[in-house]
């Protein structure tokens, strides 16, 4: 796990090796389902970055008090919570008043999509990729979340935001053709009964001169050996709760919602509020963190399969509650008129740090161990409950952050690094390394132990 240090340098070895890696699975298919994924990433953040920078012009436009802001801003997560009670199952199966209510539906149904593509996309993307390229072709894919969070914050300083919505919504029209000609995940066809389209999906995503067989045999062996060890007592979404499952559930559940909890979408929406408060230029304070994220970001997706995934999650949330600490200094310090000139410098570093590692590695990583930990049999079970808990939990922050800036701007702060800090603890006790193995090898790691086939409930 990383022993001699958090962030590994690579060596000349590894890194060639990564760029072999990589040309072997540049194949056409790969790249297409690839590309589908990381548009659905970048529509993400589209979505997610679009409250940040049109705050202030939404609320003077349509004459909104900070209520009604607040739950337009938060209705999302209302749309994130139906789509992660959609997404589990489709991962088996396949005036001013009315302006305002038609704001509240459109950003509703935003909420709906990514509710259900937060799950699936790097769910697709784990199961397609080849285990020394996975954390690597995940994260690049989850880049393209910080990318679309950081093009919105910066187009919204110098464009309106009915034209902004209208420019966040080109890349969902993207998707829609690759969808037709993407091939599906190996291991779902596997899982359903069709062992003998694996080595031939397989193929066509490494190549068709690669040796796919042993890969194949694991994939089709694992499924079939998970089925055999079924709880006959337990079926659908219930088997979930089996517990053998209560590590892998737990963990899932706690990094999903760790960012939310720990104030991510209280800095996303509500960055101008933050800005303005301490006194930074909304302008430049955007440009700097849209910059910010997109390099934490890269950095992340270099070292993810270097560094390993554990390592990266340590770093980013320790980076994550510096800069809530520094949140609630720059308020502390803006209240009582103590450093008047460096306090929005505070202020702008603080939210800079907090999204660098962010990026670097709560951002993408939580998802990606998400969906390496469960077996088939599980993983839209398992998807559900993390999206839901995930979703319930952005909702609260998200709706409340604006009233909660208002009872005290410093003591929110402390909270979100509080919850950060419990993180940490929580990563750095019952985390384990999954860099370099095979899903089914994870699977294992979890699962391949004394039958325990009582339930939780």
């Amino acid at each position: 796990m990383a022993e001699e240090g958090l962030l590994a340098c690579p060596d000349k070895s590894s890194s060639t090796s990564l760029l072999s890696e990589i040309s072997n699975v540049s194949t056409r298919p790969f790249v297409l389902a690839f590309t589908a994924c990381s548009c659905g990433a970048f529509s993400f953040g589209c979505i997610v970055g679009y409250t940040a920078p049109t705050q202030s012009s939404i609320m003077k436009d349509l004459n909104l008090s900070i209520a009604d802001y607040s739950l337009f801003g938060s209705i999302l997560t209302v749309g994130l919570i139906l789509g992660a009670l959609i997404c589990g199952k489709l991962t088996d199966l396949v005036g001013r008043v009315n302006g305002v209510w038609l704001l509240d539906i459109g950003r509703f149904l935003q909420g709906i999509s990514v509710g259900i593509s937060s799950y699936l996309g790097p769910v697709y993307i784990t199961e397609i990729a080849p285990r020394h390229l996975r954390g690597a072709a995940s994260s690049l894919s989850q880049l393209s979340v910080g990318v679309g969070i950081s093009v919105l914050y910066a187009l919204g300083t110098v464009v309106a935001w009915r034209d902004l919505a209208i420019l966040g919504a080109i890349p969902c029209l993207m998707i829609v053709p690759l969808l037709f000609v993407i091939p599906e995940s190996p291991r779902w066809l596997a899982k359903v009964g069709k062992e003998k389209e694996v080595e031939a999906v397989l193929l066509s995503l490494r190549g068709a001169k690669s040796d796919v067989s042993d890969e194949a045999r694991e994939i089709v062996e694992y499924t079939q050996h998970v089925k055999q060890h079924q709880d006959v007592n337990s079926h659908g979404f219930f088997k979930l709760f089996q517990r053998k499952y209560a590590l892998s559930l737990t963990i899932g559940i706690v990094l999903i919602a760790l960012p939310q909890l720990g104030g991510l979408n209280g800095y996303t929406f509500y960055t101008d509020s933050i800005f303005t408060s301490t006194g930074v230029s909304s302008d430049v304070g955007f440009i700097s963190t849209s910059i910010i994220q997109m390099v934490g970001g890269i950095l992340g997706t270099v070292l993810v399969d270097v560094s390993g995934r554990r390592s990266l999650l340590l770093v980013s949330q320790a980076g994550m509650f510096l800069g809530c600490l520094a949140t609630a200094i720059s308020f502390i310090l803006q209240k009582n008129n103590c450093w008047e000139t460096g306090t929005p410098i505070l202020a702008l570093i603080s939210v800079m740090v907090y999204f660098a590692s962010y990026g670097l590695g709560m951002g993408p990583l939580p998802w990606i161990v998400a969906s390496e930990i469960y077996p088939v049999d599980v993983k839209g079970a398992a998807g559900t409950v993390c999206n839901l808990v995930t979703s319930i939990s952005s909702w609260v922050v998200t709706y409340f952050f604006s009233f909660l800036l208002q009872w005290s701007s410093t003591g929110t702060f402390i909270l979100f690094a509080t919850v950060m800090f419990l993180g940490f603890v929580f990563t750095a006790k019952l985390v384990p390394e999954t860099k370099g193995k095979s899903l089914e090898e994870i699977h294992s790691l979890f699962y391949d132990s004394p039958p325990e086939d009582s339930t939780i409930f």
